[in-house]
């Protein structure tokens, strides 16, 4: 199989007939025809074609390690998530927790039988500790891996706002917005967890990883085996990281142009990596390379490849073409910033425009005058704006037929491949069961915002808009995920609807936001997971169950972390108030306090409208949708030229999506490690790369949780820190400066 066909299967393929080996029940054989596995040379690579249905799944040790995993790491998440450096901890660091654990307790657990000859029969050590039971304590600490963005609500309310959310209020939201995807998940499961194309990138880490510590394998002569390839390498990630963490953070970012004009604002500008374009700038620091695209060892070469175009597209070319041509004031404000301004460069005094009912004062609000952005926080709306369109526009053009034939079929025997004929033997989850979640919880979540409109500021109407724009792009933003591993956001588009019908309510929007953007997200989270258990071959409804309880144990965690650091830590997030070395400054909240002051309290009219400076960016819409038909035709003028139909315009245009908070290092130390991961040595070291690629991803991530969390335990809740020139981020003072003529900044040369 030639590298192409990684990513041009289509949704639907031709397999044989679902053979006789699954009427009798048996497993199938090891050696799977080419045609009867997966056309994703990764997943044939990757994924046991196996099944041993005998192995127990719901055991003590299932429910007592997976309950401490996701509330462990939930806890860690939200603790580490309001700090200047967010540190994620992925469910890999619990996949490899766990494993001592749970032989230990295969080993010195009883073996006696408890009421037995009854239906309720149990034991609590039904054999040795196996990867099945091994997956769902993944698929609990996976719900407490990911961050639950209605957290932000809250912060943004209690902090930012100064005013009152209740707790309770706070956990309706919490609980709906998580439990919501569901509904959505169990709709497209068919789409997007089923067909072999849809084969979820990211699940090949974790998969790799569970056949590294269950299987017995031999190394390649003269190598190592997986097991012993992945010790080696979390031991080494776990010591390195001590450098960028604590002894020498300027790893973090290697601005190298900043040192060597020390006193040039245009050199800075340029060259910094947090605070500028990031040229040439490098981290040598996993947290840097993966904090927010994930691992770049686990994206396929051309979608990495898409973002690298993208980022250069936009970082590169347009913000500097539309900074030195001071379009929009531009060098009247940082380069690179995501803070709100006025019109003299000084940043805008919010509160200012806020009447007592929680409301814009139009009047305050004209006399402050308009509201200013950066040139590159102005350029991220715009190309989120041509993503949202070309996210549509690629899958009507590129999926439009698979989807349409599968929809009609779904209801007729389908062929499969051998994983989805080996979890035909499991019952399904039914259709009523999601839909009766999805029932429930619109019914919830319409309620806390009638009920509690003085708090949320959301009615009715909005919550049933908001499920219904979820409805519409699960589906094509699914798809990217799928074959992509990178998912565009929904964000902007329902900031920019519910702020143009329901403008000067802040907390109005960031709930729609939320309800919209956020619902769907958990829904791509639920089918990432569905197609993990399909992988690894767990009941169906085994894995419903996980992910239900799962959630619901993280948003009571999630939330109670946030409300015991709002409570207890003095001037969280207020970085006016913050001295410099203070790690509490919440970067990914103040970027969701922005959006909301923009989109809610001012609105996209006064901002993106008529009544706005910024109208002309209305014209990326456009942009996105006519840029995935230009490739669709040049792939059907030009059929022999098989690079063009690498070219995904939603994952190249939307490539920037996650700046701000994400900064340039982040970005070109991802696409280098990306570039020899997933062209070089898959390219002339395939053999490395299906043994130890995967493998390697996982234990850098791991080796990096656990020395974060030791050295914060250890050393930052002491306040013990080491204060010298290699321990200074980035390096680079003036990058933020103004160049603007009269415009005034401290510590910043004048023009």
């Amino acid at each position: 199989m030639d590298s192409s066909e990684q990513i041009t299967a289509s949704l639907l393929h031709t397999e044989r007939p679902e053979s006789s080996l699954m009427a009798r029940g048996d497993s199938p054989e090891k050696n799977v025809p080419a045609e009867e596995n997966s056309p994703i040379e990764q997943v044939a690579a990757t994924v046991s074609t196996t099944d041993d249905h005998t192995l127990p799944v719901l055991t003590f040790r299932m429910w007592v390690l997976g309950t401490l995993s996701c509330i462990l790491l939930s806890f860690l998440n939200q603790f580490f998530w309001y700090r200047k450096e967010p540190l994620s901890i992925t469910a890999i660091s619990a996949q490899i927790a766990v494993v001592p654990l749970g032989h230990l307790m295969a080993r010195t657990l009883t073996e006696k039988v408890f009421l037995k000859g009854t239906r309720w029969e149990f034991t609590l050590n039904p054999g040795p500790f196996n990867v099945k039971e091994h997956v769902l304590i993944t698929i609990f600490a996976n719900s407490g891996a990911g961050t639950v963005y209605a957290i932000h609500i809250v912060t943004a309310v209690n902090v930012f706002y100064k005013k009152n959310i209740t707790f309770f209020v706070s956990l309706l939201v919490v609980l709906t917005t998580q439990i919501l995807g569901f509904g959505w998940a169990g709709i497209f499961r068919r789409y997007l967890v089923e067909p072999a194309a849809m084969w979820w990138p990211v699940n090949m880490v974790q998969v790799s990883l569970f056949r590294a510590l269950h299987e017995k394998e031999m190394g390649p002569k003269g190598g190592l085996s997986r097991n012993q390839f992945f010790l080696i390498a979390f031991i080494c990630s776990f010591a390195y990281y001590a450098f960028p963490g604590y002894l020498f953070s300027m790893l973090t970012s290697l601005s190298w142009i900043c040192w060597i004009f020390p006193k040039s604002v245009l050199a800075q500008q340029l060259g910094s990596g947090l605070y500028g374009l990031g040229l040439g700038v490098v981290g040598l620091d996993w947290s840097t390379v993966s904090s927010y695209l994930g691992s770049p060892l686990a994206s396929p070469w051309f979608a990495t490849a898409n973002v690298a175009a993208g980022f250069v597209l936009v970082m590169y070319i347009l913000t500097p073409i539309f900074y030195w041509f001071n379009v929009y004031k531009a060098k009247t404000f940082p380069i690179f910033s995501d803070e709100l301004f006025s019109s003299t460069g000084q940043v805008y005094n919010i509160t200012s425009i806020i009447d007592s009912d929680f409301h814009l004062d139009i009047g305050a609000y004209e006399k402050n005058g308009p509201l200013y952005l950066s040139t590159f926080f102005a350029m991220t709306y715009g190309v989120g704006f041509a993503a949202l369109t070309a996210t549509v526009a690629h899958v009507l053009l590129f999926h439009g037929r698979e989807i349409w034939q599968l929809s009609a079929s779904a209801f007729r025997e389908k062929r499969m491949d051998v994983h989805t004929r080996l979890m035909s033997r499991y019952k399904q989850v039914p259709e009523w069961w999601f839909l009766s979640i999805l029932a429930a919880n619109i019914a919830a979540t319409i309620f806390a915002c009638e009920y509690y409109n003085d708090q949320l500021q959301l009615p009715w109407w909005g919550v049933l808009l908001a499920c219904g724009i979820a409805l519409f792009f699960t589906l094509p933003i699914g798809i990217i995920t799928a074959t992509t591993n990178q998912t565009p956001g929904l964000n902007i588009i329902t900031e920019y609807i519910i702020g143009y019908i329901y403008p000067g309510r802040p907390v109005a929007n960031i709930c729609f936001k939320v309800y919209g953007y956020i619902s769907m997200s958990q829904a791509l989270t639920f089918l990432q997971d569905f197609k993990l258990g399909h992988y690894m071959k767990i009941p169906p409804r085994t894995m419903f169950m996980a992910q239900v309880l799962g959630t619901f144990i993280a948003s009571l965690v999630y939330l109670g972390t946030a409300w015991w650091l709002m409570e207890t830590i003095p001037d969280i997030c207020e970085t006016a108030f913050l001295s410099s070395d203070n790690p509490w400054t919440c970067p990914s909240d103040h970027v969701f306090y922005d959006a909301s002051v923009i989109w809610g309290l001012i609105g996209p009219r006064r901002i993106f409208g008529d009544l706005g400076t910024y109208a002309a960016v209305n014209w990326f819409f456009l942009v996105g949708a006519i840029a995935p038909l230009l490739v669709w035709l040049a792939t059907k003028a030009f059929p022999e030229q098989e690079w063009i139909r690498f070219i995904n315009m939603p994952v190249l245009i939307g490539a920037t999506g996650n700046m701000p908070p994400a900064t340039a290092v982040n970005y070109t130390s991802w696409v280098i490690v990306g570039f020899i991961s997933g062209f070089v040595i898959y390219r002339y070291r395939p053999g490395w790369y299906k043994q130890y690629n995967y493998v390697l991803s996982g234990a850098l991530d791991a080796g990096l949780a656990f020395m974060a969390v030791l050295l914060y335990f250890c050393l930052g809740l002491q306040g013990i820190s080491l204060n010298w020139w290699g321990n200074d981020l980035d390096g680079c003072p003036l990058a933020s400066c103004p160049t603007g003529t009269g415009v005034s900044a401290a510590g910043c040369p004048a023009y």
